[in-house]
This record gives C-alpha cells, sequence and structure tokens, in this order.
C-alpha cells in the first residue's frame, strides 16, 4: 500500500507530474535526434558512394580520352597513307619500265623516278608505314599476305611464295594492305 500512496502522491504533486512529463519529453527528443543523426549518415554514405561512383567515371573516362587521342595520333593517318599506296605501285611500275628499257630511257627521269620513291618511303618511315616485302620463297602468312593465285610449281613445297604482285604495307601494328602474292600448291 504504500506504493500506492506514493503513487498518489506523485498525481497529486503537479511538479512531479511535469518533471516526469518533461524527461518523457527529453527521451522523445534523443529518440528523434538518433533518428536524425542515422537519417544523415545514410544520406552522407549515398552522397560519398555517388562521390566515389562520379570520380570512376570521370577517371576511366579520362583513361578512355587518352587513349582514343594515341590511337588518333597513330592511326589518323590511315585514310591518305592507304590513297598513297597506289603512288607507291606506280613509281614502282615506272622504274622498272624505264630500267627494262635502258636504251630509251633518260638516266635523268630514272634518277627522278628513284629519288621519289626513296623520299615517298621516307615519309612512310616517318609516320609509320612499314613495308611488307617478301621474297619468293617465303612461307604465305595469312597475316600479311593476301594469294592472288595457286599453281603447281614444281621444286616447292605447298605455301611456299612463288610471285610477289604487289608488296604489302602496315601502319605501326595494322594492316594498310596485304602484300599480294602467287602461292605453291604443290603436294609431296
Amino acid at each position: 500500500m504504500a506504493d500506492a500512496n506514493k503513487d498518489e502522491e506523485f498525481l497529486d504533486d503537479p511538479e512531479a507530474v511535469e518533471q516526469d512529463q518533461e524527461f518523457t519529453a527529453d527521451e522523445e527528443d534523443t529518440l528523434s535526434l538518433i533518428d536524425q543523426i542515422d537519417a544523415l549518415t545514410a544520406e552522407r554514405d549515398e552522397y560519398k558512394d555517388r562521390f566515389m561512383r562520379a570520380l570512376a567515371e570521370a577517371e576511366n573516362a579520362r583513361k578512355r580520352a587518352d587513349k582514343d587521342r594515341r590511337e588518333a595520333n597513330a592511326y589518323g593517318g590511315t585514310r591518305i597513307a592507304r590513297d598513297l599506296l597506289p603512288v607507291y605501285d606506280n613509281l614502282q611500275r615506272a622504274l622498272a619500265a624505264a630500267k627494262e628499257d635502258e636504251g630509251n630511257a633518260s638516266v635523268a627521269l630514272v634518277e627522278g623516278v628513284e629519288l621519289t620513291l626513296k623520299e615517298l618511303l621516307t615519309v612512310f618511315d616517318r609516320h609509320g608505314v612499314k613495308r611488307i616485302a617478301p621474297e619468293v620463297g617465303d612461307r604465305f602468312d595469312p597475316q600479311n599476305h593476301e594469294a592472288m593465285f595457286e599453281a603447281p610449281v614444281p621444286g616447292t613445297k605447298a605455301g611456299d611464295i612463288i610471285q610477289v604482285s604487289a608488296e604489302g604495307f602496315i601502319l605501326h601494328d595494322r594492316l594498310l594492305r596485304p602484300a599480294q602474292v602467287g602461292v605453291s600448291s604443290m603436294t609431296g
């Protein structure tokens, strides 16, 4: 009964009731602050995650742009290099024809064509264009050669180059034009 009297005294004492209500209000405020802190922490973590993703995406974009720039520097001249290959072929043919017809060919003309061809090869070299110049007897390489025909030639093995129709060219590590060759089809 003593407890019952205490409760009655507590209820009768307005200050005690007010203190109890304040305590409950303080607890609610504390719980509300904890909820706010939790919400702010979750929001901070979400922003941090977004920031890290955006940072990684920016770094990937920078790497892609750098790679694209390097490729553009290395391979940007592919079209013009391909367009110059027939010029090289024609100079080679002109030189071969002039050398065959030595009696009628002007020495100055032959020297001029040779110098022009040499300068073209120097320009090619400066820009990473390399010749693929297979020799008769070399093995056919499908990565660098294009078989224009096959023919059985005695004294050769299948896959040997028996004729070179046109030299090929590579720009750095990309094939511009395969060397055009004839290939032996001898068996046995």
